[in-house]
């Protein structure tokens, strides 16, 4: 592989997590209003925080997937980076099932289900490359603190949710 084609495939794995986090976007327009109106826990963190964080999550997402790349390419690390794909395509359909449909308990076991496929995603990554594995670690600690949250919106927020 030559240089520039490295770059060009870490650029390529981390626009594919960018545009999954876009995808959810579409789907959060109007989030900001919606999430004001609900009964939220005291330990809810602000809206602002949640665009740097996924921002933040899907670069290191995206560099995890290109050093499995890099590492294994499709012929060994395809089942790692079609893991990584489907928990890609679940991260942005729990927007839309939660913002969008405003579904409480369908968001709520679609995220359980997402860190489910994180976790199978980051032990398909580590048999690979253990650093691969390891920089989804952070994701994972924010889907369970979503999942909670999650929850939490929804038991307190029944007829909206």
């Amino acid at each position: 592989m030559t240089r520039t084609g490295g770059w060009l495939a870490l650029a390529g794995w981390v626009a594919l997590s960018l545009v999954a986090g876009g995808l959810g976007g579409v789907a959060s327009a109007n989030a900001k209003g919606f999430y004001a109106q609900l009964d939220q826990p005291g330990w809810a963190p602000p809206p602002w925080l949640f665009a740097p964080v996924w921002t933040t999550l899907y670069v290191v997402m995206g560099v995890a997937a290109w050093l499995v790349w890099r590492e294994a390419g499709w012929a060994r690390g395809g089942t790692a980076l079609w893991l990584f794909i489907v928990q890609l395509v679940l991260n942005a359909l729990w927007t839309w099932l939660f913002f969008a449909w405003r579904r409480g308990a369908w968001s709520f076991a679609e995220i359980v289900l997402l860190a489910v496929a994180i976790v199978a995603t980051m032990v398909a990554f580590a048999r690979i490359r253990a650093l691969a594995g390891a920089l989804l670690l952070p994701y994972l600690g924010w889907v369970l603190f979503a999942s909670a949250l999650t929850w939490s919106l929804w038991r307190r927020n029944p007829t909206i949710l």
